[in-house]
């Protein structure tokens, strides 16, 4: 689909609706030359950052973390 600047300002969130569902890239033009795209993401190739996850089940917790540990802190004195 290829849309006018002015017209896909007003009606921008019912496009983005549209996309979603039907997977249907929209070019918007200005003065008649295309300026943008609107694309579904999955075709962006969105991914996670790469150190998202890159530590899982490296770390071991052994024992209690959160409890006190009985030693006195220069704060508490």
């Amino acid at each position: 689909m290829i849309i006018p600047a002015g017209k896909f300002k007003a009606k921008c969130l019912k496009l983005m609706d549209e996309v979603n569902q039907t997977r249907e890239e929209v070019v918007i033009t200005k003065r008649g030359k295309p300026i943008a795209k609107l694309v579904p993401t999955e075709r962006l190739g969105v991914k996670k950052h790469k150190f998202v996850g890159s530590m899982a089940g490296t770390v071991r917790i052994l024992g209690d973390i959160v409890g006190p540990t009985g030693e006195t802190w220069d704060a508490e004195r």
